[in-house]
C-alpha cells in the first residue's frame, strides 16, 4: 500500500494488491451531510464503509473516483488521518482465534456429532469453488418445521470475519448451556427451532485470507464475471427491488449487483432456504462494522407501509440497543441500498428482519481496523449481542407481542 495525492484534493490508499483484475482502488473521504447525498455516492458504485455527520469514507475504482471528483465533494488531504500502511494481519498468528473455512467446518461437524439430539448439520449448496454452505438446525424433540423459528446468518461479505464468529459462537453457547441444563435454553430448544448459517460466502472468506500474510479487503463472492473481473456483492443481489439504487452495474465495483437478481449460488441458496421454511418469523444477519441495528427499508427512504410491522421493527431494534449499545435505525437513514437480504426477507415473506453491524463503531478512518479489529474483539462482541439473540428467540412465536403483551403466539 502507498499513500498518494490527487492534486490537492484527496489522500487515498491504492489497493493494487487488494483487488484482482483492477489497476487501482482508492479510499475516498467525501463530503456528505445527509442520507440523500450519501445515496448519490452509493449510486455511483462506491462502497461506503464509514458514515459521519458531514462525510463518508468508502472506496471504489478509478472510474468511480473520477465521478466523485466531478462532484467537487472530495475533501482535502489535510482533513484525513490515515496510516502510511495497512498493518498486516493473519489468521495463523495474531488473529488465530478466527475460524477459516476448514476450522469452521470441523467445528460444526464436531458440534453436530457431540450434540446429535439437538443439532442437525447439512449443506445447503456447493459454492462455485466447491465449498459447502453449512446450515445448522437446532431444536429438541418434535419436527423442526412445526415450531416457530429464527434464522441467524453471517458472512455475506468476505472481509467481515467477525460476522461469522457470532453465529458460530451462538451455536456453541446454546449447545453448552443445553448440556448444562440451563432452564432458559432447554425451554427455547423445546419450543423453537434455530437455524444458523454462519458463512454465506465461504469462497470470498477464504480468498480474503489466502495470502497468509495480508488481508485482501475482499467484499464480494468469487464468481467470474463476463468481463474477466471477479465477484458479486451478495447483499445487493437479492430479488426484492433489485437494482433500484445504491448498487452498481459495473462488474468491477465493490457493490456490483450481478447481471440479474439471484444470479449467484449463494443468494439463491438463502432464497431457497427461506422459501422452504415458512416457520421462520424473524431473521438476523450479521455484518460489520459500525455498531448499528438496521431494519427495512433500505431501497427507499419511506418507512415500512404497514404501521404495525414498522412499529414491531422499531420497538424490537430499540429494545435490543439497550443491551448491545448499537444505534437502531431504518437502513436507508444511512443511504439507499437495494437488493439486500432484509428488504427481501421482509418484503417477500413479511419476516421481521434485522441487520447487526458489529463493532467497532467506525470512528476515524477505520478501514483496516474496522473490518479486522483483532481477536480481542470476538468475545466482547458476542457477549453484548447474546441477550439480543435470545430476545429474538423469545418473540419467535409471535413478534407482534412486543406491541401488546396480551397477543398470543402465532401457530406455525
Amino acid at each position: 500500500m502507498q499513500k498518494i495525492f490527487l492534486g490537492t484534493l484527496v489522500s487515498t490508499f491504492i489497493a493494487t494488491s487488494v483487488f484482482a483484475n483492477s489497476d487501482s482502488y482508492y479510499w475516498m473521504k467525501i463530503k456528505a451531510t445527509n442520507k440523500f447525498e450519501r445515496s448519490a455516492i452509493a449510486n455511483m458504485g462506491i462502497s461506503i464503509d464509514i458514515v459521519q455527520d458531514d462525510y463518508v469514507i468508502g472506496y471504489g475504482d478509478e472510474t468511480e473516483l473520477a465521478q466523485i471528483k466531478k462532484t467537487k465533494k472530495l475533501i482535502a488531504a489535510s482533513d484525513l488521518a490515515v496510516e502510511e500502511k495497512m498493518r498486516p494481519l493473519d489468521f495463523p498468528s495474531k488473529d488465530a482465534p478466527y475460524h477459516n473455512y476448514v476450522e469452521l467446518t470441523n467445528e460444526l461437524k464436531n458440534l453436530a456429532q457431540q450434540n446429535s439430539d439437538i443439532i442437525k448439520l447439512s449443506s445447503l449448496a456447493k459454492t462455485p469453488e466447491g465449498r459447502d454452505i453449512w446450515m445448522v438446525e437446532m431444536t429438541a424433540g418434535g419436527q423442526a418445521q412445526d415450531k416457530p423459528a429464527v434464522a441467524y446468518m453471517g458472512g455475506h461479505h468476505a472481509r467481515e470475519h467477525l460476522s461469522v464468529e457470532m453465529p458460530l459462537m451462538w451455536i456453541q453457547h446454546l449447545a453448552k448451556e443445553y448440556r448444562n441444563q440451563n432452564a432458559r435454553v432447554v425451554q427455547y430448544l423445546n419450543s423453537r427451532t434455530i437455524y444458523v448459517i454462519p458463512a454465506v460466502n465461504p469462497d470470498g472468506k477464504e480468498y480474503d485470507i489466502s495470502s497468509g500474510t495480508n488481508y485482501k479487503l475482499w467484499r464480494k463472492n468469487r464468481s467470474k464475471n463476463s468481463d474477466g473481473t471477479f465477484g458479486v456483492d451478495l447483499n445487493r443481489n437479492y430479488g426484492f427491488q433489485w437494482g433500484t439504487g445504491g448498487s452498481s452495474s459495473n462488474p468491477n465495483s465493490e457493490t456490483y449487483m450481478g447481471p440479474k437478481a439471484f444470479s449467484e449460488i449463494e443468494s439463491q441458496t438463502i432464497k431457497n432456504f427461506v422459501d422452504n421454511r415458512p416457520n421462520i418469523t424473524i431473521l438476523l444477519t450479521f455484518h460489520s462494522f459500525s455498531k448499528l441495528i438496521l431494519y427495512p427499508w433500505g431501497h427507499k427512504y419511506d418507512s415500512i407501509e404497514d404501521s404495525k410491522d414498522f412499529a414491531v421493527h422499531k420497538k424490537m431494534a430499540e429494545k435490543m440497543s439497550t443491551w448491545n449499545g448499537y444505534t437502531p435505525q431504518q437502513s436507508s437513514e444511512l443511504y439507499i441500498a437495494s437488493g439486500d437480504t432484509t428488504d427481501w426477507s421482509y418484503g417477500v415473506h413479511k419476516i421481521i428482519s434485522f441487520t447487526f453491524e458489529l463493532d467497532p463503531d467506525g470512528g476515524g478512518f477505520g478501514g483496516s481496523q474496522g473490518f479486522y479489529p483483532g481477536a480481542a474483539q470476538i468475545e466482547p462482541s458476542f457477549q453484548k449481542n447474546l441477550e439480543p439473540m435470545f430476545y429474538l428467540l423469545d418473540y419467535a412465536d409471535n413478534p407482534y407481542r412486543v406491541l401488546n403483551v396480551g397477543i398470543g403466539p402465532i401457530t406455525p
